[in-house]
């Protein structure tokens, strides 16, 4: 649901049109100052939308308070242009620090809002959720171009080429106002807003498709898109050799941290107790790995070493240049493949892998040997000491770089009311979930089980915990035969003796036991039901966790349990995380993660996944946190990791992922992100690289150096 959009009126509409064409912006990549609440500003001039405002002062200047109320379904404030509206062509995004000066966390909706010439609103909106007493800055993109699908042509992908327009865009010459606002509140919410700008240079996407004719194919036969050029694109495969002669020459003369021992802890600081496998510790108030000498280490890792992905060929044969599927000299990269979502959604479909095809280009018939080699060399160059999850056997083997490795409940029966992005929540009670964690755990015992460099292991990956009684409320919903459901029933008749007490308490009708148990419905007032959901819930979450460690234990009683990388978590699923695991991990893309909360209280923290990403290397898509190039890319890199570093719990964070994925989708799932620290040609993004390698030999400094005052709830 969209708010309702309040525009100037039809005159001042004209006006502001005019003005538009004679507004001037701060210079080219600088800023541009929006809204100042400093005197004279008065709140008056603020609409409001269930909502008061009034203007506070402190030493960092003036800002406006928002206290929203809960009878709208959008409270907050609409802030509109001085002289009508803004031409903001040069800048890439709208800037704004919010302070969150109530009690619960709030969501934060900002709305950038713009006319076309013929007066049709286009708009864009970006959120961000802030804890309680927390500062923030929320970044809003300017978003000016959208996908474009060729009227069906083009498919499978999550990002398309760019074309100007389109649904989510506006024009950034004519920007007409700002909404800031919270959605649906079930509370009051107080927050404050300052310091709105317009930043950031704005760069146009490589992928615009003016000027292809024709446009297919549009993909080379190294697997990049062919309509534009960029640096660091490979043209031939002359240059694709020329690189590796190139990066090998480089290699020869960095070698790494020179702080850091052959593991990647600090040789420098202080030694601990050598237990000959990695284990925690929390040292002068933070926490920290020891490696298996005994130093400290904090885990700065990359995720899917090795793994090449590929993108679905089927029905679009003509989208690639110079390729067949009788090309024998690559047959080895045919494969089929399952797809989860999108076009080909449950199909098994005949994909390609152009990332494993250049480095058999690029290395030659010993290219798996060789690139892993180079792959170790390069980590180290890079100043990572870990090689992060979804990570190939045949570099991990090597033993050169400490891994995390990954188990799965795959094939277990799942909880059948749940529901979930990734699938449906498994169903902990079913004797099959700890078969299928052990079949899985039996599949690492000759590969990482009781191995040194292997630090531990996650457990799935981003399931749906949602909120503290979800997992109780799918119990209710799957039928009378789930294990998990027996178990609950089997604890509400212990606990209220016959289904007349629980009806009053429910606020139900059931004629018996079995009628609930037969029943596929919530509660019609879970508020009634919540005591008995959330008890139920936290059960469920312990047994998860608890299950969990003790199949890892039996198979590597050494090694660590890194958690099951949350992607959000309520606080019942964190505490029960925090009581079984010796590391909790989440995957958290934002660009901050000073503010960083754990409920379950000070136990080691560990971030599975984040990155950054942006449209001018040939991809379509930016992943989950767009920047606007790659010098912004590092940056928000450098900035990223230092967050964690700075923050007492958190023992590491990998980024997601080491290569690119496809041009045109890996297969499972579209995904199509510019996301990698190489390209599909296996060279590196030396921009960000280089960030990397500086935060790198800076790791221990900085970690030993960081102020741990901070509370911990």
């Amino acid at each position: 649901m969209r708010l309702a959009r309040k525009g100037p009126p039809c005159k001042l509409a004209r006006l502001a049109s005019l003005l538009c064409l004679s507004l001037t912006c701060a210079a080219h990549g600088g800023e541009l100052v929006l809204f100042d609440f400093a005197p004279p500003f008065e709140p008056t001039q603020v609409s409001v939308t269930d909502a008061t405002v009034r203007r506070v002062a402190s030493d960092a200047g003036s800002a406006l308070r928002v206290e929203t109320g809960t009878s709208q379904s959008w409270p907050g404030v609409t802030l509109v242009a001085r002289d009508g509206c803004w031409n903001l062509s040069a800048f890439s995004h709208v800037v704004l620090r919010l302070r969150n000066v109530g009690e619960k966390r709030v969501t934060v909706h900002c709305r950038v809002d713009s006319d076309n010439v013929d007066g049709k609103a286009r708009n864009v909106t970006q959120s961000l959720t802030i804890s309680p007493g927390a500062e923030r800055e929320m970044q809003v993109p300017l978003q000016r171009t959208s996908g474009d699908t060729l009227g069906g042509k083009l498919f499978g992908m999550r990002g398309y080429p760019a074309k100007n327009g389109g649904d989510q865009t506006i024009d950034p010459t004519k920007v007409t106002q700002l909404l800031v606002f919270v959605g649906h509140p079930t509370v009051a919410n107080d927050f404050e807003i300052s310091d709105i700008r317009a930043s950031g240079e704005w760069v146009s996407p490589t992928a615009w498709t003016t000027d292809a004719n024709p446009y297919f194919p549009l993909i080379d036969m190294f697997g990049q898109y062919r309509h534009q050029d960029w640096p660091g694109k490979t043209h031939s495969l002359a240059e694709l050799l020329a690189r590796r002669t190139a990066e090998e020459k480089e290699l020869r003369k960095d070698r790494g941290p020179r702080d850091w021992n052959h593991i990647g802890g600090w040789v420098k600081g202080p030694r601990r107790k050598a237990s000959g496998y990695f284990r925690v510790e929390k040292v002068d108030d933070k926490w920290w790995f020891v490696d298996p000498e005994g130093r400290l280490f904090w885990s700065h890792g990359i995720d899917c070493v090795g793994a090449l992905d590929q993108t679905p060929i089927e029905q679009r044969q003509h989208w690639f240049e110079e390729f067949s599927d009788d090309q024998r000299t690559f047959e080895s990269f045919f494969a089929q493949g399952h797809v989860l979502k999108g076009h080909y959604a449950g199909a098994a479909v005949r994909c390609f892998s152009f990332a494993g095809a250049n480095l058999q280009r690029k290395y030659g018939d010993d290219w798996r040997q060789i690139s892993a080699s180079v792959t170790h060399r390069r980590l180290r160059h890079w100043g990572l000491n870990t090689i992060g999850n979804w990570s190939s056997d045949e570099v991990r083997s090597l033993r050169r770089t400490p891994y995390v490795d990954a188990i799965t409940s795959n094939g277990a029966v799942v909880l059948e009311g749940s529901d979930g992005y990734w699938g449906k929540f498994p169903d902990v009670y079913d004797p099959s979930f700890e078969r299928a964690l052990k079949k899985s755990m039996a599949d690492r015992g000759t590969k990482s089980a009781n191995d040194p460099w292997c630090i531990g292991y996650f457990c799935d990956n981003e399931l749906s915990w949602g909120d503290d009684i979800s997992l109780a409320v799918a119990t209710l919903r799957s039928p009378p035969r789930q294990a998990a459901k027996q178990v609950f029933m089997a604890q509400l008749q212990k606990k209220h003796l016959d289904i007349a007490a629980l009806n009053q308490v429910w606020g139900t009708s059931h004629k018996s036991w079995e009628s609930l148990a037969t029943s596929r419905d919530a509660p019609p007032d879970v508020l009634r039901a919540r005591a008995d959901l959330q008890s139920f819930y936290s059960q469920m979450a312990d047994t998860y966790f608890s299950t969990v460690r003790r199949v890892i234990r039996e198979a590597a009683p050494q090694q660590l349990y890194l958690g099951c990388r949350f992607s959000g978590a309520n606080d019942l699923a964190a505490a029960a995380a925090a009581q079984h695991c010796d590391v909790v991990s989440y995957n958290l893309y934002q660009h901050s993660i000073a503010d960083f909360k754990f409920a379950g209280g000070d136990v080691p923290l560990l971030i599975g996944e984040f990155h950054f990403g942006a449209l001018d290397r040939g991809l379509f898509h930016t992943g989950l946190v767009p920047v606007q190039n790659q010098k912004a890319r590092a940056e928000a890199y450098r900035q990223y990791v230092e967050t964690a570093l700075r923050h007492p719990q958190f023992v590491g964070c990998h980024w997601f992922q080491f290569q690119d994925e496809p041009t045109t989708g890996r297969f499972y799932d579209e995904e199509n992100y510019q996301i990698g620290f190489v390209d599909v040609a296996d060279t590196p993004y030396a921009v960000t690289t280089e960030m990397c390698r500086r935060v790198g030999e800076a790791l221990y400094k900085m970690r030993h150096a960081s102020d741990s005052s901070r509370p911990n709830k």
